[in-house]
């Protein structure tokens, strides 16, 4: 087993992975907030842990006091394990820095920093003026994996944008007719729904709404919470008949770059035509400066992050796969391939062509899975967040 990290103790590291479990178990709610784990111990007991709960309810923190006072315990000389910095503001709830050190926790070991301007350093500030020992940096890699959209979009501004693929060996994604349905396996599919759930939205084209008529909700996995749905339709052209604007689920956001007094009627249009109770919003954004007509990509992202948009899960077609890989917007890319050849057809995106091999975009490796009799493939571009480093694994 690899040694311990310096300035932790085995136990340290076991309570911490648990912290990771706990945080993991919020994947899917916590939108647009953190997902967090918290585990408090005394003398070898554990006295009560917990996870955030959806938007405006507890904080991991809280979950935990909770439950220890639920036990009968008290917290004096406890250790809190907790994977992100204990929050330092009064938002929807009261700062758990405040909780924890008004509760006598003698020790707080969190994974990271929160990069949140509104705590940055403040909560574990604030518990350290309080008498309590803090120590960072336990596990920190794989607590940043659990929360790389929300620390991403805290950092930059922007969400982490995820696109996904599914294609044959030789990359394609859809017959010369279209047909696409199904190149991959159900355990892939399903698989893919697992990434869509923990993403705050689900991106596409209207050409994708025109060939696929996709639903982009998420239906093989149990969720509390169906993600945004986000149409990138410069002119407004989405078809009346599509089920996106018949389906209740989540809000269904349409990006589009027409002037005011074009984007009125074609709007009123298709919120006539939608379902009763749709939450229908309209994201105007200035066209694309080198490509009229088009929305520009960049301002896209930066729109999404001021609306907390933290991991944005893109499904498209080739077109505009290629326009967000040439924008330079896309963190990642989730690649599902099946073990057959198509030979022609849709590829995965419109890039290119290129003289030279040194403008090819590059890519890392970061894992590699069989998912059913698929492969499933996570590659990150250069820029974006390093490769996730295990915690002191077996």
């Amino acid at each position: 087993m690899t040694a311990t990290p310096a300035g932790f103790t085995a136990d340290d590291l076991r309570h911490m992975r648990r912290a990771l479990e706990l945080a993991r178990s919020a994947l899917y709610r916590t939108s647009p907030n953190p997902r967090v784990g918290c585990v408090l111990v005394r003398d070898g007991v554990v006295l009560g842990e917990g996870a955030t709960q959806a938007a405006g309810q507890d904080h991991a923190e809280v979950q935990a006091v909770r439950q220890a006072w639920a036990r009968g315990h008290t917290l004096r000389g406890a250790t809190a394990y907790v994977t992100l910095e204990p929050c330092a503001h009064h938002g929807r709830t009261p700062p758990c820095a405040d909780l924890l050190a008004a509760q006598g926790v003698a020790r707080v070991v969190a994974a990271l920093a929160d990069p949140n301007p509104l705590v940055a350093g403040k909560g574990l500030q604030r518990l350290q003026q309080a008498g309590v020992q803090v120590q960072t940096g336990l596990c920190a890699d794989e607590a940043r994996e659990i929360n790389i959209g929300f620390l991403t979009r805290m950092q930059r501004g922007t969400p982490w944008v995820r696109l996904k693929v599914a294609a044959s060996l030789d990359g394609i994604t859809a017959l010369p007719n279209g047909v696409s349905q199904w190149i991959t396996g159900e355990a892939a599919r399903a698989d893919g729904h697992h990434w869509r759930a923990r993403a705050c939205a689900v991106l596409t084209g209207v050409g994708t709404v025109r060939a696929d008529d996709p639903q982009l909700t998420v239906r093989a996995v149990d969720t509390p919470r169906q993600p945004i749905r986000i149409v990138v339709d410069s002119r407004l052209e989405l078809p009346h008949q599509a089920r996106l604007l018949h389906d209740t689920a989540s809000p269904l956001w349409l990006v589009h770059a027409l002037p005011a007094e074009q984007a009125a009627p074609r709007l009123a249009a298709l919120r006539a035509a939608a379902a009763p109770g749709l939450e229908l919003d309209a994201i105007a954004l200035p066209p694309d400066p080198d490509k009229p007509g088009k929305t520009d990509l960049r301002a896209l992202l930066k729109a999404l992050g001021e609306r907390g948009i933290n991991e944005l899960h893109c499904e498209a077609g080739e077109k505009l796969n290629g326009s967000l890989l040439r924008a330079g917007v896309v963190d990642e890319l989730l690649l599902y391939l099946a073990p057959m050849l198509l030979g022609q057809g849709a590829g995965l995106a419109a890039l290119g062509p290129f003289a030279r091999l040194d403008d090819a975009l590059r890519l890392r490796w970061h894992t590699i899975d069989r998912i059913g009799d698929d492969v499933r493939l996570l590659l990150r571009l250069s820029s974006s967040a390093p490769d996730v480093l295990p915690c002191s694994p077996d």
